[in-house]
């Protein structure tokens, strides 16, 4: 039987890679891990996972057709464990660097019931900041 622990990885196809890097490595915290140029391909370490963010214009990019937009996201939404989960410090964070944040919801995920926060990248992908379950 298989038993998924963690996210591994996700991958996005992206049309600002800059914009993207700045969110995701200045904002949430990731780092580039590894780039791959000829292929069109950066990978961030996010925790013990990986975001793979892929260039539409790159070699790996263009296999995947159509440019991400409103009328064709390549995701729903992902979500990143955070600990802690301080949502007066994640909000602060966030607002300085002009992300909006949505409230703080009770929902389930991979360890239970716990609180989360939606906010989207510069492309509109939605990404989920959960914290601890409640005890």
């Amino acid at each position: 039987m298989i038993q998924i622990r963690d996210i591994d990885h996700l991958v996005l196809r992206v049309t600002d890679l800059p914009g993207m890097l700045r969110f995701y490595c200045d904002g949430l915290g990731c780092q580039v891990e590894r780039q791959r140029d000829d292929i069109g391909l950066t990978q961030l370490r996010a925790g013990r996972a990986m975001l793979d963010l892929v260039p539409i214009d790159g070699t790996l990019g263009r296999a995947g057709g159509a440019p991400p937009g409103e009328e064709g996201r390549n995701l729903d939404h992902f979500c990143f464990r955070v600990e802690p989960f301080d949502e007066h410090a994640i909000r602060g964070h966030l607002s300085a660097l002009g992300i909006d944040a949505g409230p703080v919801e009770s929902r389930f995920g991979a360890e239970g019931e716990g609180p989360s926060i939606y906010l989207r990248d510069p492309e509109g992908n939605v990404v989920e900041l959960k914290g601890p379950p409640y005890r």
